[in-house]
């Protein structure tokens, strides 16, 4: 099996270049060949350096580093990205059997998607966040803080101020979907999900598109070492982005509210406000080797409070591998994970439940405890690269007999040499 992976970056800068590159080296451990393209030119993984992964590089600019005017306009639809897609997938010495695309919105555009389509092979899309029916991705109200219940591109929808920049970037962005609908078409699709509740919100999300919705989980690639002993922390630790969105300032009000004190991993927009806030100390970024240590170190508990559907995030499962109980939001994938009073807590992202759940983190025993079962819980099933891996070609499998019935539907002799050149 030869397996393209489209994404536009090669770096584990966020959860979805993580799970591209991640994935990437997993399918090639499992004997699988690989072509990993990156769209924006930069530096790539040591994951991705491995026998069966050809690196492809389209060298793109991202759009946020283009003049205003020039990124709106590829934004919408970019043209040269569609071409070099093209040349890259026309000059694979092997034909894909099956292409997976992680992003499309910082580089690529919604041109991509019929040179795609146009392949004759699946076509897969991870849904990290819900650009696919959402305008502006997260299905969320930045003018409301709080989830949208508009239908995309709607009159409502494109009336809406909800865009976290501006009333322009939001109306570019409804173009970009407008045009990304056009490029689908009725195109098929097959649709891999990340969490339960991403599921049934797509699938009303995206009513009219030709789906086929697959379920899987990240990779979670923490190694079993022993468990972390969280009652020694002193710490509610949170891992990411410091955005309103994911719900970094509801940590520190909350912590502040219960006497605890806050650790912040990341950057963001936030920051600023969170320096200046009692009890709160933010490390920036760190590499993956050292939030483990400074989480097994400080931790007491990972917060993940996102405010948006967030279909994530991994730093929940890494925080449950490593045996600190987490504590999710109610609206997080991730919360499905969590067994609330068990392994951690569920809580809506609200800064008197959050308050409320940390008080409690001050009982030493009940942390342990937590910690404890988070670890033997995870580590009974663990989200390993190989069982993602293995899931990904079952994947693969599943689309490549689908488009062979699509093909025998219409031509039976070539769907008979498509198959037999498998």
């Amino acid at each position: 099996m030869h397996v393209v992976i489209l994404a536009e970056f090669a770096v584990a800068s966020g959860g979805a270049e993580k799970v591209a590159v991640e994935s990437a080296r997993g399918l090639a451990e499992a004997g699988v060949a690989v072509s990993f393209i990156q769209a924006v030119d930069g530096p790539a993984d040591a994951l991705l350096d491995h026998p069966r992964i050809r690196h492809i590089s389209l060298g793109l600019a991202d759009v946020w580093s283009l003049p205003a005017w020039k990124g709106a306009v590829t934004g919408i639809w970019h043209g040269e990205a569609a071409r070099r897609l093209g040349a890259a997938l026309d000059a694979l010495p092997v034909r894909a059997d099956c292409i997976h695309l992680h992003q499309w919105t910082r580089a690529l555009s919604p041109s991509v998607l019929p040179v795609l389509l146009a392949r004759g092979v699946p076509v897969a899309v991870t849904l990290h966040d819900y650009f696919l029916a959402c305008p502006n991705g997260l299905y969320y109200r930045f003018d409301r803080a709080e989830p949208c219940t508009l239908k995309p591109l709607s009159a409502s929808c494109i009336a809406a101020s909800c865009d976290p920049k501006s009333r322009l970037h939001k109306l570019v962005r409804v173009a970009r979907s407008a045009a990304m609908r056009t490029a689908i078409g009725a195109g098929h699709l097959d649709v891999v999900h990340v969490c339960d509740a991403s599921v049934g919100r797509a699938d009303a999300l995206l009513a009219g598109f030709d789906l086929r919705h697959h379920r899987l989980d990240n990779p979670v690639r923490t190694p079993k070492g022993p468990a972390a002993e969280p009652a020694r922390g002193d710490a509610i630790a949170y891992v990411g982005r410091l955005t309103p969105e994911k719900g970094a300032d509801l940590v520190a009000d909350a912590a502040r509210q219960a006497g605890i004190p806050a650790l912040f991993i990341g950057a963001g927009p936030l920051e600023e406000r969170l320096r200046a806030t009692p009890g709160v100390e933010v490390l920036g970024w760190r590499s993956p080797v050292e939030v483990e240590a400074v989480l097994r170190n400080r931790a007491r508990a990972v917060c993940a409070p996102s405010r948006w559907y967030e279909t994530g995030p991994l730093t929940v499962y890494e925080a449950l591998a490593a045996g600190i109980p987490a504590v999710a939001s109610t609206r997080a994938g991730a919360s499905e994970k969590v067994e609330d009073g068990v392994t951690g807590f569920t809580v809506e992202p609200d800064v008197g439940a959050l308050a409320a759940v940390f008080a409690k983190l001050a009982d030493s025993r009940l942390v342990q405890r937590t910690g404890r079962a988070a670890y033997e819980r995870y580590w009974a099933a663990p989200m390993t690269l190989a069982v993602h891996a293995a899931g990904l070609i079952r994947i693969y499998e599943s689309a490549m007999r689908g488009t062979a019935r699509k093909l025998n539907d219409i031509n039976p002799d070539s769907a008979f040499s498509l198959a037999m050149n498998r």
